[in-house]
């Protein structure tokens, strides 16, 4: 089943054009990682598929419909959070809002169960009680995340979701990204993700370079720089 289909997609600011003809397609429960430069076009690219943006020229269908009407099967994990650390809400009140919709004012006890069944999932049950303010990095991700599973999305997209994370704190959020069984999308700027069990890789820099992610078979706890996974894609002819 297609999840993600993008046809001939352009998309410029003013005048200058900041996708070109980019075309994929990504499978139900596939996970794609989205790398490539800053500036590159990689979150307009997300932007485009959420429906936040429309495209200049092409298409996009999101299992079947387009990307406004498939809001309710899409869950968002942006950079940077939309509320301040300081307001004094609870991890559980923070994962509940993702059962939220338009005109909608009251969460019902299967909104509470499902809060529940999902801390219990990625493991932060014990946090439920905490402020926001009082996480870690990591922790924050992680909760980030369950806000928006707690919502049942068909597809999962997460931009940059390790940024500003000490090292083991990635290490976790990307152990749980490889673990749920959605569709996934995943930008980042640490090439380290491709290190994963990724389906698809893009390498978006105004026009897009796929291909099959790489069979590395790496063990997650051998240091593996980026120059040797550099050298390891150009050996694979990955094309990146």
């Amino acid at each position: 089943m297609k999840a993600v289909e993008v046809k001939n997609l352009y998309f410029k600011y003013n005048k200058e054009w900041i996708l070109e003809n980019i075309n994929f397609i990504l499978n139900d429960k596939e996970f794609l990682a989205i790398i490539g430069p800053n500036g590159g076009g990689k979150t307009t690219l997300l932007k485009l598929i959420l429906g936040f943006l429309k495209p200049n020229k092409g298409e996009i269908k999101i299992y079947g419909k387009f990307p406004k009407q498939a809001r309710k099967i899409i869950g968002y994990v942006p950079q940077h959070i939309s509320f301040s650390i300081d307001i004094p809400i609870t991890v559980f009140d923070i994962v509940l809002q993702g059962r939220l919709k338009k005109g909608k004012f009251f969460y019902s006890k299967i909104d509470k169960q499902k809060a529940t069944e999902v801390l219990e999932k990625l493991h932060i049950y014990y946090l439920k009680d905490k402020r926001i303010k009082d996480l870690s990095g990591g922790e924050r991700q992680k909760v980030l995340i369950a806000r928006a599973l707690v919502s049942e999305p068909k597809l999962l997209i997460m931009d940059e979701p390790t940024s500003a994370i000490d090292p083991r704190g990635q290490t976790e959020i990307l152990d749980l990204i490889e673990s749920l069984n959605v569709t996934r999308i995943v930008v980042s700027h640490d090439i380290k993700i491709l290190l994963r069990k990724v389906d698809k890789i893009a390498y978006i820099h105004k026009k897009a370079i796929f291909h099959e992610g790489p069979k590395l078979n790496i063990p997650k706890d051998k240091h593996f720089c980026e120059i040797e996974l550099i050298n390891f894609l150009k050996d694979e002819n990955c094309g990146i």
